[in-house]
């Protein structure tokens, strides 16, 4: 038995292995396109984002008459099984390709055009029957199926980043009570600041996470405008009148999305601005991410010689020379993904920088990064919070410790003693090594009560009258 079928394109005729669903095309973006070693199977999503076109596609197709009935539903079956998660082992393309997406679009006309063959009792290749360019991609044009598809792949994957984030700012935010009684003291340029709880500076990590959800969402929302229709340029040839208009009606019934389609689709065919800004807003979480993970490494550093506020969950052995280290090997590690989020961003920014004329033709790379980034930063998520912060502990002794015998307590006294005083106190104490609390009293500027109520930490938590 041959292993190989033959299939002929522009080019000429190229051998497939016999029982793909994939074609000529595809099977040219193989020989290709050996980059990334990321390909399209990686990203289940995008996979599901291509069949919720085609089944809208066709779906508008048959309702203006240019698809027979039967056609339409086997069409419209495969599409379900692509969106149910079968054949996603049939996309073997590499996420970054020339061709502005040709390949991907392709790929999945080339798979739902056999699989219709084979429940229609024919054979793959038989494309006189379902044809990949003239029944799949009918009305379409890779230029408005190709973005189409990446938008329902990101639509798909904010969801499951959303997710993630929601559930480590649950997790900050369970820290963040259970450290509630936890004295410590705040920190700024590295230097004693003024006292605060342990509780207080978890809840800020949760708090600002928080803010990320409403951007990501709002900023993905920008998705839901589609050049479907627009074939080629966003002229519109070669689909009919009120195609567009009812594709993206199709699309959001399908899919759930309140998709429409843009108002200029000549203006849509080359705009990438919405990967732009749902890009920015993923470094802006990257970002805050890296602090947070930065502070949690200070405040476990030690044990014996750094701040050792906080104990890190132990994951693994620290050193191949130095016995009984162990690192902060989870918040580094989400340190490097943020790295790369920052990377993945500038090259969004200079592919949609390359837009020429009617096109961007760099929109595989700008995808590709995207989708990596919301990979990447979904799994540093989840193994940040399951790794690390849910099996925090605190140190309690040690931060109350660092209160008691800090500078920075003297801040309270300013309302009191003046600014003047209170400096004068804070260089003696740092020159003597006397305690703030023995110097006010042996100069005589506050009685011990007094003084005991304005330096008892708890009182120095929150706003207050004199």
């Amino acid at each position: 038995m041959e292993n190989f079928r033959k299939e002929s394109d522009l080019l000429g005729v190229l051998e497939v292995p016999v029982n793909a669903y994939y074609g000529v095309q595809t099977q040219r973006a193989i020989n290709n396109f050996k980059i990334s070693g990321q390909l399209l199977s990686s990203y289940p999503e995008f996979i599901k984002g291509l069949a919720f076109v085609k089944k809208a596609a066709a779906k508008t197709n048959y309702e203006l008459g240019l698809l027979d009935e039967n056609l339409y539903f086997t069409i419209a079956e495969v599409c379900d099984e692509l969106i149910n998660g079968e054949l996603h082992d049939q996309f073997p393309v590499d996420m970054i390709q020339g061709g502005a997406g040709t390949s991907i679009n392709m790929n999945a006309n080339e798979v739902i055009a056999n699989r219709v063959l084979e429940k229609l009792g024919k054979n793959k290749g038989q494309y006189e029957f379902c044809s990949p360019n003239d029944h799949i991609n009918l009305s379409q044009s890779t230029n408005d199926a190709y973005p189409t598809a990446i938008k329902m792949g990101l639509l798909q994957m904010n969801i499951s980043l959303v997710e993630k984030l929601e559930k480590i700012v649950e997790a900050f935010r369970a820290k963040g009570k259970e450290f509630q009684d936890v004295i410590k003291m705040g920190r700024t340029q590295l230097q004693d600041a003024v006292p605060m709880t342990l509780g207080q500076e978890f809840e800020a990590f949760a708090a600002t996470l928080e803010e990320d959800i409403s951007k990501l969402n709002n900023n993905a929302n920008l998705f839901v405008e589609v050049n479907m229709g627009a074939t080629a340029i966003g002229t519109g040839i070669n689909a009919p009148v009120g195609y567009a208009t009812l594709c993206a009606k199709n699309l959001a019934q399908l899919t759930g999305f309140p998709i429409v389609s843009a108002p200029d689709l000549v203006e849509a065919t080359p705009d990438t601005g919405s990967y732009v800004i749902y890009s920015s807003a993923m470094k802006r979480l990257a970002v805050k991410l890296s602090k947070i993970c930065n502070d949690l490494r200070l405040l476990a550093s030690g044990p014996r010689a750094g701040l050792s506020e906080i104990n890190l969950p132990p994951m693994q052995p620290g050193s191949s020379i130095m016995p009984g280290k162990v690192n902060p090997v989870i918040p580094e590690v989400v340190n490097q993904v943020c790295f790369k989020v920052f990377g993945n961003d500038l090259t969004v920014t200079f592919a949609a920088e390359a837009g020429q004329l009617q096109l961007n033709v760099m929109e595989p790379v700008l995808s590709h990064a995207i989708m990596e980034n919301i990979h990447f930063l979904g799994n540093a998520l989840d193994t940040l919070r399951e790794k690390c912060i849910v099996g925090i502990t605190a140190n309690k002794e040690v931060c109350l410790n660092m209160v008691k015998h800090s500078i920075g307590i003297v801040t309270a006294l300013n309302p009191y003693i003046g600014y003047k005083q209170s400096t004068a106190i804070a260089k003696e104490a740092l020159e003597t090594g006397k305690s703030v609390y023995n110097l006010v009293l042996e100069k005589e500027l506050l009685s011990q009560e007094k003084l005991d109520e304005i330096l008892d930490p708890k009182n120095m938590l929150k706003p207050h009258n004199k």
